[in-house]
């Protein structure tokens, strides 16, 4: 549908997560925006053209809190690996993007996301040794061009992962030790002024797409990368993000390192505020998510992603009492396989109740989809979406009530958390432009988007040949030395195991 000036939306049913309902109502649209919500017949603008939402269950665009754009290519790359696993296997897959590849990268995640009712993602891009302006620029673009809106946060880091783990580098036989000394990261000043010419010159629109900062995870930088990164974020107002506490090789290491959580050394370089979010955060203790809320920071829940890598369950529930505000997300496409924030809900809900048998401390499908929308845009740093409400902006996906997951239809709160999974969604708004419609993204070929992602794989497979073998050569030994530190005792659990 061409964009209009004024649209009004009739026909629609509109969810109300919290009452469970989706009550007939209209919507009037003016610009990018609501204007006002009303019941079925509602004065509309002579001038406003009609949008027919007949059968069709209106919900807020989904907003994934974490994700990397760099890693759609990648989909379905590996079965069984861990976190630390993954990095091993990283330039296996990752190395050798150019600029052209790192934009079609994204574009495939966003086009995902788009027909699977996601309007805004954060996403933790990537440099190697570190990002250049023109690539970061480039990635924006892509979502532009595909018309979400979304943080662009290039991960920054000054030690390889084989220097994070404590005792990791010693641990690998003197041949390895020279081949992945090749994997040396940029220092911290040549990356924060690579952030600085970044968040200076941004040039997209920040209504739809900004920047954000984001060191990497705390045992990859240096103190002085991470106090510089808090420092650069608050200069520019934009958003911080870290992956924290995400494994239990990552919590244990902080120890040996730091003598203390993450968090608790993080909280000492300045990085925590109501700016900040913590990816994953399975293995934070209350200490750690007292101080979160007490800063009013944030954690993006990947549930699927946890479960991928053996992460662990993440305390959802302990989070929301102690009052850290929550998001969720779906993590690369190389460790959850796919863009699908309704699967994440999904899981969200389901690893929640395997926690324990007391069922009243299972997050609800009221307070998982708050987390996908309301949570999740405050993680992003936009204010005014996540909601269908008079203010807001109208991203708006548009459910087939006649699609079998809706047939019959009994409670469209909990069927949006535990039934959809991205097969109703017939229309997507954003910004009171229609991007999706009849299913189909407005102006994207998918049988091009298909022969280019197909090309760009087959060459970065022949590119990046001898870097999976040394990963194939490195596996055995970083998977045994990781194992043993995730045996280590630790004074949390957060294992489906037993202790």
């Amino acid at each position: 549908m061409p964009k209009a000036d004024k649209i009004i939306i009739r026909g629609g049913c509109l969810i109300d997560v919290d009452r469970h309902a989706a009550p007939p109502t209209d919507i009037l649209v003016i610009g990018d925006s609501i204007a006002e919500i009303g019941p079925p017949g509602m004065p509309a603008p002579s001038d406003a053209k009609l949008l027919d939402a007949t059968n069709r269950l209106l919900h807020p665009g989904l907003i994934n809190a974490h994700t990397h754009g760099m890693g759609n290519l990648s989909k379905g790359s590996a079965d069984r690996w861990t976190l630390e696993l993954l990095w091993v296997g990283a330039p296996g897959f990752m190395a050798n993007q150019s600029l052209e590849y790192k934009y079609l990268n994204t574009y495939l995640g966003a086009v995902e996301m788009l027909l699977k009712g996601c309007t805004a993602a954060y996403d933790l891009t990537f440099g190697y040794p570190t990002a250049s302006v023109d690539e970061i620029s480039a990635i924006g673009k892509a979502y532009m061009d595909v018309g979400m809106r979304a943080v662009v946060a290039p991960m920054l880091a000054d030690f390889s992962f084989y220097q994070a783990i404590p005792g990791l580098l010693e641990a690998l036989p003197e041949r390895l030790q020279r081949e992945v000394a090749a994997y040396q990261e940029a220092p911290h000043e040549s990356t924060l002024k690579m952030m600085r010419e970044s968040l200076h010159g941004w040039s997209h629109d920040r209504e739809r797409v900004r920047l954000g900062v984001a060191p990497i995870i705390p045992l990859h930088c240096s103190d002085a990368l991470i106090a510089g990164s808090a420092h650069l974020a608050r200069d520019y107002g934009v958003v911080l993000h870290s992956h924290v506490a995400e494994s239990k090789v990552q919590a244990v290491s902080a120890f040996k390192r730091y003598g203390k959580t993450l968090t608790a050394h993080v909280d000492g370089l300045g990085l925590l505020g109501p700016d900040f979010t913590v990816a994953h955060g399975v293995w934070l203790d209350d200490d750690d998510m007292r101080r979160l809320a007490d800063h009013g920071a944030s954690v993006a829940h990947n549930p699927g992603s946890n479960m991928r890598l053996g992460s662990g369950i993440a305390d959802a529930r302990r989070m929301l009492e102690l009052g850290v505000n929550l998001g969720i997300g779906t993590d690369s496409a190389n460790c959850s396989d796919n863009q699908n924030m309704y699967e994440a809900m999904h899981c969200a809900s389901m690893v929640s109740n395997v926690r324990g048998p007391d069922y009243t401390r299972w997050l609800g499908a009221e307070e998982v989809l708050n987390a996908a929308t309301i949570g999740s845009a405050r993680a992003l740093g936009f204010d005014k979406i996540g909601r269908i409400a008079p203010g807001y902006k109208a991203d708006i996906v548009f459910l087939d009530l006649h699609k079998v997951n809706w047939i019959p239809v009994n409670d469209p709160t909990n069927q949006l958390v535990l039934t959809e999974d991205g097969t109703s969604v017939d229309a997507v708004m954003v910004g009171g432009r229609m991007v999706v419609q009849g299913g189909r993204l407005i102006g994207c070929d998918m049988g091009k988007l298909a022969r280019e992602a197909e090309a760009a794989r087959a060459r970065l497979a022949e590119l990046n040949g001898p870097a999976k073998a040394l990963g194939a050569q490195l596996e055995g030994i970083v998977g045994s030395f990781c194992t043993g530190l995730s045996n280590a005792p630790y004074h949390i659990h957060r294992y489906g195991h037993a202790h």
